[in-house]
C-alpha cells in the first residue's frame, strides 16, 4: 500500500543551497558564512542519521519479536492440530472427556 512517505518527489526535491542558487550574487566575504550553514547542515543530517537508525533497530527489533511470537503461535496451534480424536474431528480430548455444556436460554417475547 502507498502512502505519502513512499511517493516520489517532495523527498527528492532539492533545496536551494543544494542546487547553489542564491537571491544575491556571491561576494568574496559569505564564504564564511557558507562554512557555518554547511556544518550546521552537516550537523542537521548526522543528527537525523542517527534517529532513523534508532528507528530502524527498534523496527528490526519488533519484527523479530514479531517473528517469535507467530512461530510459538504456530507450534501450539500444531500440538493443538496433533491432541484432536480421530474418532470425531473438531472436538480434542477435553471436550470428549468432559461433560457437555447447554447453552443457556431465554425467552424473548416482542
Amino acid at each position: 500500500m502507498k502512502d505519502v512517505n513512499n511517493l516520489k518527489g517532495i523527498h527528492g526535491a532539492g533545496t536551494m543551497q543544494s542546487r547553489k542558487k542564491r537571491s544575491i550574487p556571491r561576494v568574496q566575504s559569505s564564504t564564511y558564512l557558507d562554512l557555518y550553514m554547511l556544518d550546521k547542515e552537516k550537523e542537521r543530517l548526522q543528527k537525523e542519521d542517527r534517529k532513523l537508525s534508532m528507528r530502524k533497530d527498534g523496527i528490526r527489533k519488533r519484527l523479530e519479536e514479531i517473528e517469535i511470537e507467530i512461530s510459538r503461535m504456530q507450534g501450539a496451534e500444531s500440538t493443538t492440530k496433533t491432541t484432536k480424536s480421530p474418532n470425531s474431528p473438531g472436538r480434542t480430548f477435553a471436550q470428549t472427556n468432559g461433560a457437555k455444556k447447554e447453552f443457556k436460554t431465554m425467552a424473548l417475547t416482542y
